[in-house]
């Protein structure tokens, strides 16, 4: 895009710079649970890749806590905040400005099963994708997730956001809560260990990447971020990030020994860099049973 390229020959000027006086103030949405765990890896890399360009920046949270949904809206309208991390698909990069580089490292979806104990799902023999179609999962009702998982044959209950979503697992009002395999362990532990657990040994798998969004207009920021994961990329810096808050997880959950079944996004646009082998993680041993 000739704008974009403009720019960033502008960028790289202002970059070459030894003394910068502004300060960028990059705003996020508030997480509307609080002490979101989810939050604590975004916004460590969100530094990283800012320290990697050494501008004086300043990371704060919007004043009010914001649903993912409106978060987006608001992003796009160019109000409150300036930076979301989320799930991408092809509308919102129609709406909004992605940094194609995988945060999670492709993880995002890969997806076991959050469950009540004892339920008839936790206990159920699953030994096929049509064995999992049986059982209902919850997702939240604006999550790209929701129409790829009903575009593989799942009858999907929607819920407004995690917290409902949550709940109406623990009230049994679904079967299971698809949950990314950096995010199950922690959130079992932390919201609801006495009443959920998740199946171990057991996924799905969908092609997925979670970006940095931006507004369309703020160009010079988004290559700003890029510029600085690109550099955590090839110093090493990222990857030593992800294994540190990831890796203990990875260990722990066996990754290398999952049983998934394969499901098709068709939500997934296709400038997604899956050839770049760098920006992502794959678990060498899982294997897909059908």
């Amino acid at each position: 895009m000739k704008t974009f390229g403009v720019v960033f020959i502008a960028f790289s000027l202002m970059f070459a710079r030894p003394v910068y006086s502004a300060v960028w103030v990059i705003t996020y949405p508030q997480e509307a649970l609080e002490d979101d765990i989810r939050y604590d890896y975004p916004l460590a890399l969100l530094a990283l890749a800012l320290d990697k360009t050494s501008v004086r920046y300043e990371l704060k949270a919007s004043t009010k806590p914001m649903r993912q949904a409106r978060a987006l809206k608001r992003l796009e309208e160019n109000l409150e905040i300036n930076v979301v991390w989320a799930m991408t698909d092809t509308t919102r990069e129609e709406h909004l400005l992605p940094v194609r580089i995988p945060i999670a490292k492709g993880l995002i979806g890969w997806r076991m099963f959050v469950a009540p104990k004892n339920s008839r799902f936790v206990n159920a023999d699953i030994n096929s994708l049509s064995d999992l179609l049986e059982y209902e999962p919850v997702q939240g009702i604006a999550w790209p997730d929701t129409k790829i998982l009903q575009a593989n044959g799942f009858n999907v209950v929607t819920s407004r956001d995690y917290a409902e979503a949550l709940n109406m697992i623990k009230t049994r009002q679904a079967d299971f809560f698809p949950r990314s395999v950096i995010e199950v362990e922690r959130e079992t532990e932390s919201q609801a260990s006495t009443t959920l657990t998740f199946r171990p040994g057991i996924a799905v798998r969908y092609p997925s990447a979670m970006y940095f969004f931006f507004n369309k207009r703020n160009i010079t920021l988004a290559k700003l971020v890029e510029t600085g994961l690109h550099r955590a990329i090839e110093d090493g810096s990222f990857d030593a990030l992800f294994m540190e808050h990831f890796g203990g997880t990875i260990e722990r959950l066996d990754l290398n020994g999952l049983s998934y079944f394969q499901l098709a996004n068709p939500l997934l646009p296709p400038l997604t860099p899956t050839a770049d082998e760098r920006l992502w993680y794959y678990p060498v041993g899982a294997r897909n049973p059908q």
